[in-house]
């Protein structure tokens, strides 16, 4: 299998860069000099030509540790009372760390919510993108101060690939504090081995993935398998390395094989294609039989009336919606022509009976190929 690394470097404009909270973490508090090594690494990027956006972690060791606590609350206010304490300690800590470099910083925090909506996503891409334009580094971090189960991205695993679509980024590295992916988990298992490249992200791939969090953070190697799984399908290569390594990302951008590099697909995907795939809010569930499947996910087809098998839901038309194959397994998200009630009617249906049924027939299509953004391709 080869490693492409060193090709998607050369040819790389923008990248973004996501580290976690144990690489962020010395002491129950900042790890200030880890924060000053990889901001010294960014610049150093930055003045060789590319642009490249942070996504970090952080908040919540800079707020432990400048409130005297010796671990993360239970409770979510106070959660969200120390993140908001150490939000300020973090970015101010970067400002400085930045400013050794002559290069100045923002901060930009998000919920799921400011994405979901069309006007807001293309809002948010144009500010990144504008201070992009003004060699200013966008540092971006969920704003947990505000967020609420409903609105949450999760961890920040999720927000770097989500993060990484929206900017149409050519490579997301992901600094963690093991080397990779590993065959069984490297701090239980002393025979576990590396996996340096992964090509398709199967099964066997996700039985590998730790589910353990750090002490700190919300995410483990799954959370970044799933993260490679959604930039790799939009055609963007995705790298989990040993963020502690000097200067490992000047390493990986010089095309060094460190950590594992997970191959995106040949093309990549438009942005209007990776926010209906990857960051809308699915309202409801349409299943649709195996012709259909292979139809839409191997041929490129729209989803017609005759391939639904059951609508679950209730939404409207133009919502945002999830469809499965019969074993319920998620193919993908599109945009629906016909609400839910609608399709109840007419699925099962050929294109020349939407009439008769609907008394209308606006659209052949439940889903428009233009549409709809496939996420798993069958077998």
């Amino acid at each position: 299998m080869k490693d492409n690394r060193r090709s998607c470097f050369e040819s790389a404009r923008r990248i973004v860069v996501k580290v976690g909270s144990n690489l962020l973490t010395k002491d129950n508090g900042l790890n200030v000099d880890f924060v000053h090594a990889i901001s010294r690494q960014i610049c150093r990027m930055i003045d060789g030509g590319l642009q490249v956006v942070l996504v970090s972690s952080g908040s919540m060791a800079a707020g432990l540790r400048k409130l005297g606590l010796v671990k993360r609350p239970e409770e979510i206010p106070k959660r969200q009372a120390v993140s908001a304490v150490g939000q300020a300690s973090l970015i101010m800590e970067y400002e400085k760390a930045f400013e050794s470099c002559g290069k100045k910083v923002a901060q930009v925090l998000l919920t799921s919510d400011g994405l979901y909506q069309r006007k807001r996503y293309l809002n948010a891409r144009n500010t990144v993108h504008t201070l992009l334009s003004w060699h200013i580094v966008p540092i971006i971090n969920e704003n947990d101060t505000v967020s609420i189960e409903e609105i949450k991205f999760g961890d920040n695993d999720t927000l770097s690939a989500m993060i990484a679509l929206l900017v149409n980024a050519d490579v997301l590295i992901n600094l963690t504090d093991i080397d990779g992916l590993y065959n069984k988990d490297p701090r239980t298992s002393m025979d576990a081995k590396l996996i340096p490249i992964v090509s398709t992200i199967k099964k066997d791939i996700e039985r590998y993935a730790s589910d353990i969090p750090g002490a700190l953070g919300t995410g483990g190697m799954m959370t970044k398998i799933r993260a490679a799984r959604k930039v790799n399908t939009a055609g963007i290569p995705m790298i989990i390395a040993q963020g502690t390594k000097p200067d490992i990302l000047l390493r990986l951008q010089e095309g060094e094989s460190h950590g594992t590099y997970f191959a995106p697909k040949s093309h990549k995907m438009s942005n209007r294609k990776c926010w209906i795939g990857f960051t809308t809010k699915p309202k409801g569930v349409i299943r649709i039989d195996d012709g259909a499947a292979k139809a839409i996910t191997q041929n490129g087809k729209s989803l017609l009336p005759a391939g639904i098998i059951d609508v679950i839901g209730e939404f409207g038309t133009g919502s945002p919606v999830e469809f499965t194959n019969g074993g319920g397994e998620v193919l993908g998200t599109g945009l629906v022509n016909y609400s839910a009630e609608d399709i109840r009617k007419i699925m099962g249906l050929q294109t020349s009976e939407i009439k008769r049924r609907l008394g209308e027939k606006p659209y052949d299509e439940v889903i428009h190929r233009d549409n709809l953004t496939v996420v798993w391709e069958c077998d």
